[in-house]
Formats: C-alpha cells, sequence, structure tokens
C-alpha cells in the first residue's frame, strides 16, 4: 500500500511539473501560415466618446473560429488584448482585465474604456488557449477615448 501511495504521489507531482512548464514550440497547434487576424472596427487612430460602450468586430482570414476545448484543424478563438503587449507565444494566454477571451467563438464584443489613449490587438489561442505555430495576431491598433 505505501509503494502504491508513493507511486501516485510521484506521478501528481509530474504532472503538476508538465502543466506548469511552457509548452516546447512543436507542441503548439499549427495554423495556416496564411491566415492573418485583424480589427475591423474601431480603426487605428479612431477617437470614440468617452462613458459610451463602442462595438470592436474581428476579422480572421484562411482559418475558421471554433469554441474553446473544441480541438479542429486551422481553427481558434480570438482573445483581445487591451493596453498590453503579446503574452509569450508558448504558454497560455492570461485571463484578466487585459486579456480577454472569447472561447464561446464570439467575433465581436462592446467594450466601454475610460477617457484616454488605448491599445487593442487581438491574438488567436487554439483549442487551449495557447496561440498558434506560427502565430496569428494583429496589428496593435491605438484608439482615444474623450
Amino acid at each position: 500500500m505505501k509503494l502504491r501511495l508513493a507511486f501516485a504521489a510521484g506521478c501528481a507531482a509530474t504532472a503538476a511539473l508538465l502543466l506548469a512548464a511552457p509548452l516546447a514550440w512543436g507542441d503548439a497547434s499549427p495554423a495556416d501560415p496564411r491566415a492573418t487576424e485583424y480589427i475591423g472596427w474601431p480603426n487605428d487612430g479612431e477617437v470614440l466618446p468617452a462613458g459610451r460602450p463602442f462595438r470592436v468586430w474581428f476579422g480572421l482570414r484562411y482559418m475558421g473560429v471554433a469554441p474553446a476545448g473544441v480541438k479542429y484543424p486551422n481553427s481558434g478563438h480570438h482573445h483581445l488584448l487591451i493596453d498590453t503587449d503579446l503574452p509569450p507565444m508558448n504558454e497560455k494566454i492570461p485571463s484578466d482585465r487585459n486579456h480577454l477571451h472569447f472561447g464561446s467563438g464570439a467575433t465581436e464584443t462592446t467594450l466601454e474604456l475610460p477617457p484616454g489613449k488605448h491599445t487593442l490587438q487581438l491574438l488567436l489561442g487554439d483549442h487551449d488557449h495557447v496561440p498558434h505555430n506560427p502565430p496569428i495576431y494583429s496589428k496593435k491598433i491605438t484608439i482615444y477615448v474623450k
């Protein structure tokens, strides 16, 4: 019985280490090298009124959109990065107020941001919220809320 418990504890510790470790680049889901992701609206340099929600719509070419958890070739789901840089490409995309996940397969959202200068960028994640190989991301745009 002690041997089984020690083996089980060792397996759990190994699994925890593997789950916490960054992925090797070859472990990422493959992407169509022609794929492009873009923000359809707002446009770079857009000035938006403060205190009012605005629509952001996402575009993707040469790949499909599928919900998180659905492993389908050449597909993924959008992540909107607000006022932040791209995360490490061999780790899961964070989920916080600067990294919004659209795991349902949504292709647009409504935002309300405080007055000031803001950046928006899209990053496509695979079924497990990991960027593809090669990573598919949009140009970073700047908007102004006044």
